[in-house]
């Protein structure tokens, strides 16, 4: 069986600016991608079916042997993936207007026909409960459930590197996994509020306060005295300080200085400015708007609390202030010692007062220059996706 994590086309929307530059498979939520959760889950690798601009980085399969598709959005359980590894060929797996997954045995499947595809296919309803990501808010509100199913399956059967004597555990020894190579000293871990997962080579250092569920990836780091609330994770090569609440960053972004940011989604190759803060709470308690790239307006998330969207290599001045429920795009460069517009559409430069066009070139170097130092290179695949981002979002830009 072959297994390919699909797009669909209402979901890719509803999660940029984050689907931009990645598929709907690999956001990070808990402690591993989505793509890595089934591929983990079945033991196999996976292949993509995504929008044309990015199918180079993430291949399609092109075989002729019966194949699973499954819906890049939705997370697998033991439940589902039973139903699912049961389906027969031309069946689909459906449940509250989500098309879950479907076995097809067809090369010419693409992005643009699947949809119309699927349509002809005999369905079955499922039953059970599932967690799915329709909206980007539902990244942070969905991570402290994903996390917990994550460390169960990552730390199954293991045992966890001792925690050195010189830190307080607060809570059970059972809800605390530490990877080979972690270093953590003189911190305070609570496990009482969830689980804690310190994944390989990544350090926590002294006089951090870590309450779960909280991951953090491989080589990444919490600077000295970092307070952590869950439901929080800090992907691989993150560098973190200050205080987080319920924040997701996807990997190889810093936030190192003081600061608070909550109720949020941080991209890759992203960098917090030192005292950047975003609102996650309106002074009148009221459910918090947010840009939707799938309706061009504000929606209302319903949640009282919802701080800041931020795609892929964005950054942010020192002392930065977000209000609730900004978006920001792709590539922008954010500044200004008053509160920016609540949406500013990819590669944009400015803040406070205007907003102008980051250019191609100059965003591109920015980008080439944090990965050198990460020892990392910008792929020519990776250019070629700004690019498309860059013309895509022309429209949302002032000039």
């Amino acid at each position: 069986m072959n297994l390919i994590l699909f797009d669909c086309h209402k979901t890719r929307t509803q999660l940029l600016p984050f689907t931009f530059t990645r598929t709907v498979a690999d956001i990070r939520i808990g402690i591993l991608t989505i793509r890595e959760k089934w591929e983990k889950q079945l033991n196999q690798k996976s292949f993509s079916l995504t929008e044309e601009y990015l199918q180079e980085k993430f291949p399609v399969y092109k075989g002729d042997a019966p194949a699973v598709y499954i819906n890049g959005s939705v997370l697998p359980d033991k439940d589902l993936l039973e139903e699912v590894t049961k389906l027969r060929p031309l069946e689909a797996l459906t449940a509250n207007g989500i098309l879950i997954a479907f076995s097809l045995q067809m090369s010419h499947l693409n992005f643009e026909n699947f949809e119309a595809i699927t349509k002809g296919l005999s369905t079955k309803n499922y039953e059970g409960k599932f967690l799915s990501i329709q909206h980007v808010w539902d990244i942070f509100k969905l991570n402290g459930e994903a996390l917990k199913a994550d460390f169960d399956l990552l730390t199954a059967g293991r045992k966890s590197q001792k925690l050195s004597d010189s830190n307080k555990l607060i809570g059970s020894a059972q809800n605390l996994f530490i990877e080979p190579g972690a270093k953590v000293e003189a911190s305070v871990l609570n496990t009482e509020t969830g689980v804690v997962y310190i994944g390989k080579d990544a350090e926590i250092m002294e006089n951090c306060a870590v309450r779960g569920p909280f991951a953090l990836g491989e080589h990444a780091t919490l600077k000295m005295s970092a307070k952590i609330y869950g439901a929080t994770t800090v992907g691989p090569h993150c560098k973190v300080g200050g205080e987080l609440n319920n924040v997701i960053m996807f990997g190889y972004s810093n936030k190192a200085h003081d600061g608070f940011i909550g109720n949020a989604v941080i991209g890759e190759w992203c960098n917090l400015g030192a005292d950047t803060n975003n609102s996650n709470l309106k002074n009148n308690y009221s459910s918090v708007d947010v840009f939707s790239y799938s309706q061009g307006k504000v929606v209302d998330t319903g949640l009282t609390f919802c701080g800041l969207m931020m795609g892929d290599h964005s950054k942010t001045a020192i002392n930065v202030m977000f209000n609730t429920g900004t978006v920001v795009g792709v590539s922008s460069n954010v500044f200004g010692a008053d509160f920016p517009p609540k949406f500013i559409p990819s590669f944009s430069w400015g803040g406070t007062k205007w907003l102008r066009t980051f250019s191609l070139e100059k965003s591109i170097d920015v980008a080439e220059k944090m990965m050198e130092r990460r020892g990392l290179k910008l792929e020519e695949v990776d250019r070629k996706i700004l690019a498309t981002v860059f013309e895509r979002e022309a429209k949302y830009r002032r000039d």
